[in-house]
């Protein structure tokens, strides 16, 4: 009898970027209009994703996750709604809070994204996908009008110019500005992604 040996482990497979073929496979009708139109609590959240020269990034996109106002986290289906005869996406029902959004930025790198309040915390998940990156990004857009935030954890561990990336500025009623900086330049801040590995 010949002995077995264990074949020594493998280091795991490099990861490859990604894109970019997201941008055609991904988007998909209505994407970013999480909120039913005409909802009376619709929020915007818009900004632009720079790279570390500040420079748009044309072809990301931006995933939105967040809890219902009422702070439910079980979500509903309804996004990616298809046509029963050709199969298409044909997006959203426009009826149902999904709390789930998906948008590509446009040539100057800019998203928008209309939704409702979450329920329970005072942020809004974002994940980013752009050319370039090995994998996507996690950070948060925590609302500036959310009522006090120095409770939140994650804020409180972190410097004042590190916070401030997380925080969306005013840009008119129920309007929210948040620009995603995917590196920090001369002049501004990298936005804080989080490491959920």
């Amino acid at each position: 009898m010949t002995p077995t040996t264990t074949p020594a482990p493998q280091p795991p497979t490099p990861s490859q970027t990604v894109g970019p073929f997201y941008g055609y496979a991904l988007p998909f009708t209505g994407g970013g209009d999480i909120a039913p139109p005409g909802h009376p609590d619709t929020l915007t959240l818009h900004g632009r994703v720079l790279d570390g020269a500040g420079q748009p990034v044309p072809d990301a996109i931006v995933e939105a996750w967040q809890p219902a106002p009422d702070g439910s986290r079980t979500g509903a289906p309804g996004s990616l709604r298809r046509d029963p005869v050709t199969g298409a996406v044909i997006g959203r029902d426009t009826v149902t809070f999904t709390g789930f959004g998906r948008v590509p930025t446009d040539a100057d790198g800019h998203y928008t994204l209309r939704t409702l309040p979450p329920g329970g915390v005072a942020y809004i998940s974002l994940a980013v996908f752009a050319r370039g990156l090995l994998h996507h990004l996690h950070t948060r857009a925590y609302l500036h009008d959310a009522g006090p935030l120095g409770d939140d954890a994650l804020l409180a561990g972190l410097s004042p110019v590190r916070r401030a990336t997380l925080i969306t500025t005013s840009d008119g009623p129920r309007v929210h500005r948040f620009d995603i900086r995917l590196q920090g330049g001369d002049e501004h801040e990298e936005t804080v992604f989080l490491d959920f590995g």
